[in-house]
């Protein structure tokens, strides 16, 4: 379950975390954000940008070419 969602597919570094730094305050504190992305780098920058601004990444996956990424929205 989750309470917002962000479409990055086609997008490359930075803009995937760009979007993501603006979409994150769309979702209430302790709110879930789900992040669909086709860049591979979006691994390494998403569990970055979670650990840096106090966010949780709950759970992560990867199917075919997608990256899904569940954030929960920190303080």
């Amino acid at each position: 379950m989750f309470d917002g969602e962000l479409d990055a597919r086609g997008l490359y570094c930075p803009e995937p975390v760009m979007m993501l730094h603006n979409r994150i305050h769309d979702v209430p504190v302790g709110g879930v954000l789900k992040v669909v992305a086709t860049d591979p780098s979006t691994t390494r920058d998403i569990p970055r940008f979670c650990q840096f601004l106090d966010h949780q990444l709950v759970h992560s996956e990867e199917s075919g070419d997608e990256f899904f990424f569940f954030i929960r929205r920190g303080s």
